[in-house]
């Protein structure tokens, strides 16, 4: 989650993102055998998902030459520069706060109510706590219990006329 981005990879990565007009939403860092992966997902202001391709490549080259100046990866890594796509991952309070009545899966750090993994819609998101319904149950769950989360698009007639 973008609160977990160790502060120094956010200090350099973010400027980059916002200097292009976009919103860092999240960093994921997946480590252990090289090369390690870095995924870098950014918006753009109005937060509709809707970043142009060329847009990730420049962050792309701009994030890759900073993080080999700054000697932030110890080992060979594979770097990625992606819009939060459809199912967009809620990493940032203000994206809990956007995904309200939609469907959503998240994974919390340790176990409420003796699980760790809830799908449902989420009801309302105020004072930092998810009200999420899960199997008509509602489950109140602490911003910072969450592990991972994300919203799921819901695909409906308006996606398929011919309109669009």
């Amino acid at each position: 989650m973008y609160r977990d981005v160790p502060e120094e990879m956010r200090r350099l990565i973010e400027p980059i993102v916002q200097d292009h007009g976009l919103e860092l939403v999240d960093v994921e860092r997946r480590q252990g055998q090289a090369p390690w992966q870095l995924r870098v997902v950014v918006d753009n202001a109005s937060g509709d998902g809707r970043v142009p391709i060329e847009d990730c490549a420049s962050v792309a080259r701009e994030v890759g030459v900073a993080l080999d100046a700054g000697d932030l990866i110890p080992v060979r890594y594979e770097l990625e520069v992606s819009s939060p796509g459809l199912d967009r991952p809620l990493a940032r309070e203000k994206d809990f706060a956007a995904a309200c009545g939609k469907e959503v899966k998240i994974e919390t750090r340790a176990p409420i109510d003796g699980r760790r993994r809830f799908r449902g819609e989420l009801l309302s998101f105020a004072d930092d706590v998810a009200e999420v319904s899960v199997d008509g149950v509602r489950i109140a769950i602490p911003f910072a219990a969450v592990g991972k989360a994300k919203s799921f698009y819901q695909f409906g007639r308006e996606d398929f006329s011919a309109s669009r």
